[in-house]
C-alpha cells in the first residue's frame, strides 16, 4: 500500500469519525468525499467499505460506555443490572423498525437514492427541522417562564447542564453551567435521563431511525429529531442514539460483508489495509468527536447544526449544478 492511499485511507476515516455522530449525515460526507478523493479499489468493495469502515466508529461507543451498558459490573447493584437490561431490550426493540423496513429496501435506497441532489435536499430538509423544533422548544421554555415559573425551570436547567452521559465522562466535564433559554429549554424536556426512558418513546426513536434510510438524513440526526420530539433532553437523545448505534452498525456491516463474499469477492492486499487504516482512524476520531459532543450540548442546542447542514447542502447543489 503506497502512502497516497494510506493517506486517503485515514481521510476516509477521518470523515466518517467526525460525521458518524455529529447530527451532519456521515454517508452523504463520504459520497461527497469520494466524488473528489477516489480509493484504487473495486466498486464491490468501495460499496462494503462505505458501512463497514463503522465498525471502527461504533467501537468508540463500546469504549466509552462499557460502564453504562455492563449488565455484568460488579459495581452494579441488583437494581442497576436490571435497569440495564431493561435498557438493552429498549434498544434491540427499537432497532427493529430500521431492521425490518431497511434490510429488504436497503438495495434500493442505495441504487435510486444516492445522488448528490437527494443527498443535498435530505441535509437541507433536516438542517431546517432542527432549527425549526430548538426554536420552538426555546419558545415554550421562554413562555414557561414568563408565566411564573422561572425559578424551578433555571434550577431545573442547572442540574441538566452537569448531566453529560456516563459518570466517567461527566467527570471530566469542564465548563460553567448554561442560564438561559438553551438550558431552560432542555430542563422542560419529559425525559431528561436516560434512566427515565419509557417504552413507547424508545420505540418511537427507533421508528424515526428508518427515515436515515435516505442518504444525507443522518442517522445520528434523525434519532435525535425525533428524540427531542418525543420530549426528550438533548442529553438523552443523544445517549440513546449512541446505544441504537451499537446493533444497527454491527448488523449492517455484518450483512455488507456477508454479500460482498457470497458475490466471490476477497481483499486484495491494498484493500485490506484501505478498510484496517479506515477503521483504526475512525475509531481514534470518534473517541474525541463522541467527548466533543456531550460536551458541547451541555451548553448549546442543535441549531448550529441545522445551517451547517443547510449551508453544506445549498452548496452541493450549486458545486453540481454549475459542474
Amino acid at each position: 500500500m503506497d502512502l497516497v492511499e494510506f493517506l486517503k485511507a485515514a481521510l476516509f476515516g477521518l470523515v466518517e469519525g467526525v460525521t458518524e455522530w455529529l447530527p451532519v449525515s456521515s454517508t452523504g460526507h463520504m459520497l461527497l468525499l469520494q466524488q473528489f478523493v477516489s480509493l484504487d479499489v473495486s466498486v464491490d468493495f468501495w460499496n462494503m467499505f462505505l458501512v463497514v469502515i463503522q465498525l471502527g466508529a461504533i467501537l468508540a461507543v463500546c469504549v466509552l460506555y462499557f460502564g453504562e451498558l455492563n449488565p455484568f459490573s460488579r459495581e452494579k447493584d441488583a437494581a442497576r443490572r436490571r435497569a440495564t437490561w431493561s435498557l438493552w431490550a429498549k434498544i434491540v426493540v427499537a432497532c427493529l423498525p430500521a431492521a425490518v423496513i431497511g434490510i429488504p429496501l436497503n438495495d434500493w435506497m442505495e441504487e435510486h437514492l444516492g445522488g448528490p441532489f437527494v443527498i443535498a435536499g435530505a441535509l437541507i430538509v433536516y438542517g431546517i427541522a432542527f432549527i425549526v423544533i430548538e426554536s420552538g422548544r426555546e419558545r415554550r421554555a421562554s413562555a414557561l417562564a414568563a408565566a411564573g415559573g422561572a425559578g424551578a425551570v433555571m434550577s431545573a436547567a442547572r442540574r441538566a447542564g452537569t448531566a453529560e452521559g456516563p459518570r466517567h465522562l461527566a467527570a471530566r466535564a469542564e465548563g460553567p453551567e448554561t442560564d438561559g433559554p438553551s438550558a431552560l429549554a432542555d430542563a422542560g424536556a419529559r425525559v431528561r435521563d436516560i434512566d427515565s426512558l419509557d417504552w413507547p418513546t424508545a420505540i418511537g426513536i427507533g421508528v424515526f431511525q428508518v427515515l436515515s434510510m435516505v442518504p444525507g438524513t443522518s442517522r445520528s440526526g434523525s434519532t435525535i429529531i425525533g428524540g427531542l420530539i418525543l420530549g426528550c433532553s438533548r442529553k438523552v437523545a443523544a445517549e440513546f442514539t449512541f446505544y441504537l448505534a451499537i446493533p444497527v452498525m454491527f448488523g449492517a456491516s455484518a450483512l455488507r460483508l456477508v454479500k460482498f463474499f457470497l458475490k466471490g469477492n476477497g481483499f486484495a492486499p491494498n484493500e485490506a489495509m484501505v478498510l484496517a487504516v479506515g477503521c483504526v482512524v475512525a475509531f481514534v476520531v470518534s473517541l474525541a468527536v463522541i467527548r466533543f459532543l456531550m460536551g458541547y450540548i451541555r451548553r448549546h442546542d442543535f441549531r448550529s447544526f441545522g445551517w451547517y447542514r443547510i449551508a453544506l447542502g445549498a452548496a452541493v447543489i450549486a458545486y453540481f449544478l454549475l459542474a
